[in-house]
């Protein structure tokens, strides 16, 4: 599924405390992985050493990838380093797509301060943008446990959604875990008892996440399936993974919009900002 895994690191202690999980799933997959540092060029890191002019943000940027690299080497994981000048989110992104990696695996917090903030709000646009499914770890979380026992699929039934499917199926049974299939009857502020449309919304989505446990079925995966009301999506998520000893949470980057109460956009976001374990999400196969 993954042979090519890319890994954007600035050195920091976010990205160190979530390599371990990129390992596990480089060497289970014989995955190659891509160690990236971006030199910042927001940034004025050009100075003068003796009669040399350099890049600070070059030079330690050269270490960062050089020492990561040694991790991998350990575990006899193949590994490709690099180091580029660009806007972080952006250059990540422009990377994912020239390398045709599968995977771009990052923390959700990276150095902060002066040594500036590499991977808090870039994840959250390198989620939007990438052109291939990213893997957003929380460096404060522990260790992820891998391989997998409960993968999380929250669903409405959007396009995306059917793309997420597709890889939570193949993850958990690659794993031989559980997936757990839920969809979220979001019906915001209002509440669920005057919203006059929620038990069409609710028998909707039943008839979504049916279709979505036979196809896991069909693949031979053991399922579980939810439908549940709430005010917030992103908060019905969190507390399933909470109350399910979830290990990986599954979605697309966007999901249905209007009436029918979107739950895979900005919800996403949200996830990948609060989740306690990691969150895959999954764009759809055009995406640019």
């Amino acid at each position: 599924m993954f042979d090519r895994i890319l890994f954007p690191t600035d050195g920091g202690d976010g990205a160190d405390a979530t390599f371990d999980h990129v390992l596990d799933l480089a060497a289970d997959h014989d995955a190659t992985v891509h160690v990236l540092n971006v030199a910042d060029t927001t940034h004025d890191s050009v100075t003068r050493v003796g009669r040399d002019v350099v890049d600070v943000l070059e030079r330690e940027g050269e270490d960062v990838v050089d020492a990561a690299a040694e991790r991998p080497a350990d575990r006899g994981v193949e590994t490709v380093t690099a180091v580029l000048q660009g806007g972080v989110g952006e250059t990540i992104v422009a990377y994912a797509a020239e390398h045709e990696v599968d995977l771009v695996a990052m923390p959700t917090r990276g150095r902060e301060g002066l040594d500036q903030l590499l991977l808090g709000s870039t994840t959250e646009r390198v989620v939007r943008r990438s052109p291939v499914p990213v893997l957003s770890l929380r460096p404060d979380g522990g260790a992820p446990r891998y391989p997998y026992r409960n993968v999380l699929l929250p669903t409405d039934g959007s396009d995306r959604a059917v793309e997420a499917l597709d890889r939570a199926v193949a993850l958990a049974a690659r794993s031989g875990a559980t997936l757990h299939v839920l969809s979220v009857v979001d019906v915001g502020t209002i509440g669920a008892e005057a919203y006059s449309g929620t038990d069409a919304l609710v028998s909707a989505s039943e008839e979504t996440v049916a279709d979505a446990v036979a196809v896991a079925e069909a693949a031979g995966v053991e399922t579980v399936e939810r439908v549940e009301v709430g005010s917030s999506a992103a908060r019905g998520i969190r507390s399933y993974i909470a109350d399910h000893d979830v290990d990986l949470v599954v979605m697309g980057t966007r999901g249905l919009t209007g009436v029918e109460r979107y739950l895979l956009g900005s919800v996403a976001e949200r996830t990948v900002r609060t989740s306690p374990v990691p969150v895959l999400t999954v764009p759809e196969s055009d995406s640019e």
